[in-house]
């Protein structure tokens, strides 16, 4: 005798673990799929086939990903703490050796430790002791901008 998994137990399942996944991770993109499952799930306790249940935890899946994940993630976890180089993007710092986009060359120093910069306004030269600002990080290299 074969067993067979209805499809209310199997889309429970599937809400759990998407559920539970998303409590270890927090990166809001599980619990959309446990949205689809829990419509599945209310679909399973009527007469629409398992195909269409599938199809429709897809559909409100997708939907939420779409509409609702960039809205959510402007609310949720914007308290995250940036760590290591991303924390020192809106930072000020000072030009240690003059920076020469053309050359390559420039150094700043931004909260006690010296980078590799570029300026962002393109070739413009900031010469040593001009204030700047982190703007963005391209590899090991600073992208500033004089600071007003």
């Amino acid at each position: 005798m074969e067993a067979v998994i209805q499809p209310q137990v199997f889309w429970l399942i599937i809400f759990v673990i998407m559920v539970v996944i998303e409590l270890a991770t927090m990166g809001l993109v599980s619990i959309w799929f446990a949205a689809g499952a829990l419509v599945a799930l209310l679909l399973g306790f009527t007469r629409v086939g398992f195909p269409i249940q599938t199809i429709v935890c897809l559909i409100v899946a997708a939907v939420f990903i779409i509409l609702v994940r960039p809205v959510a993630r402007k609310h949720f976890n914007h308290s995250r703490v940036r760590t290591n180089a991303q924390s020192l993007i809106g930072e000020s710092g000072v030009v240690m050796e003059e920076i020469d986009n053309l050359r390559s060359v420039g150094r700043v120093n931004v909260k006690g430790q010296e980078w590799a910069a570029m300026n962002a306004a393109g070739d413009e030269k900031l010469p040593e002791g001009t204030s700047v600002i982190v703007r963005e990080i391209r590899g090991v290299k600073l992208i500033v901008d004089k600071k007003d």
